[in-house]
């Protein structure tokens, strides 16, 4: 199934990657373990399929559904999320630029500096609330602006057309992690963005069960035949049980994203009025710098959060360890609460202010976890 103005999400996300073959009339797809396939008699390969690092009918299925869901043209699914952020970086040519944005996943930015950077990679770092500074660091080889927003772990708000717009003028691609939101609520591509990139991991897989990444493409063109190319010869594909289940989680994320939001809204509307909290990093909130624009391009505001405590350091880290309901733990997008000081998790290098807990609102009633801060915070 194709997206359309007439399919709602909810309906593509439970269709989408269908072929409208159903193996023994199996409602639910089979998982196919093979890892290589049957050549016919004239040396062909009738069923399309070669070998299970090239392609798999699963792996297929997932990328038909996340090229659907986004509104692209090709998709490619990995075996990680960083594993698909690479496979970007690998693509660029020998001593191209890349601007990050200064707030950008702490592995996005240790991944360009300290593996490609020393193949020649140029990397620039640009507070992305801002165009006009983005647009002062563009260079005659400047190949790729990526954008990431919300950002993690600020959720900074980056305008996704001002940025493209400034990419395709000077020639360049404008590549987007759309982890946080999920397609369900925000599609860079219709905004212009050429690349989009998910941690798979996360809300599409939805339930911290499986690994994997994806790369979505708005145009079947040179740049993502490289993506392609490096997906199948490097062979860092995710597995057709991880596919499958990626397919079985995708078919809820609307209803989750909606229910996401919706505590993660209550939680910090609850934190923001709370004496012991300093700040509190949440898109929803009205005097959040971004929410005009956040609220312009995204449908809703998203699962996640981050709040700065009142008493540094040390009152985050009592307070992550002190919760009940909360798990204490990395990774994020899981029907579960999770809890983080992003700092101590970063280690050397980090620009994450140490008072900082990232959290990842589940699916728990909002008034339980409310409660459950409000033990903890003491």
């Amino acid at each position: 199934m194709q997206p359309s103005d007439h399919i709602h999400m909810e309906t593509l996300a439970v269709h989408a990657g269908e072929t409208g073959e159903r193996e023994a009339g199996a409602v639910m797809p089979p998982i196919h373990l093979s890892t290589t396939f049957e050549r016919g008699a004239d040396g062909g390969y009738p069923s399309g399929f070669v070998y299970a690092r090239s392609d798999n009918p699963n792996r297929q299925a997932l990328e038909r559904a996340l090229t659907a869901l986004e509104g692209g043209e090709s998709a490619a699914a990995f075996a990680s999320g960083m594993a698909a952020i690479m496979a970007v970086f690998q693509s660029l040519e020998s001593g191209a630029h890349l601007i990050l944005p200064d707030d950008v996943y702490f592995g996005t930015s240790a991944l360009a500096r300290d593996v490609f950077a020393r193949w020649g990679l140029a990397v620039s770092t640009a507070d992305m609330t801002d165009p006009d500074t983005v647009a002062r660091l563009v260079r005659p080889e400047t190949a790729l602006i990526w954008v990431e927003t919300p950002s993690n772990p600020m959720l900074k708000i980056t305008d996704i057309e001002a940025i493209a717009r400034i990419a395709h003028e000077a020639g360049a691609l404008c590549a987007c992690d759309n982890t946080w939101p999920s397609p369900v609520l925000q599609q860079p591509l219709a905004l212009g963005a050429d690349l989009v990139i998910h941690s798979t991991t996360k809300y599409l897989g939805g339930h911290s069960d499986l690994v994997g990444g994806a790369v979505i493409a708005r145009a079947d063109g040179e740049q993502f035949a490289r993506i392609r190319t490096i997906q199948t010869i490097g062979g860092a594909v995710p597995s057709p049980f991880d596919c499958w289940l990626l397919m079985r989680s995708i078919r809820t994320l609307p209803h989750r994203m909606r229910a996401h939001s919706r505590n993660a809204r209550q939680v910090a509307a609850y934190l923001a009025d709370h004496p012991a909290v300093a700040r509190v990093h949440y898109p929803g909130l009205a005097d959040h710098p971004g929410h005009a624009i956040a609220a312009r391009q995204m449908r809703d505001f998203g699962g996640m959060l981050s709040i700065q405590m009142q008493g540094g350091a040390e009152a985050a880290l009592r307070l992550a360890n002190r919760v009940r309901l909360f798990t204490q733990a990395t990774s994020l997008g899981g029907v579960e609460s999770l809890i983080e000081h992003r700092a101590s998790v970063e280690g050397p290098g980090t620009t994450t202010p140490d008072d900082l807990l990232r959290l990842s609102i589940g699916l728990e009633h909002a008034d339980d976890l409310i409660a459950d801060l409000e033990q903890a915070i003491g």
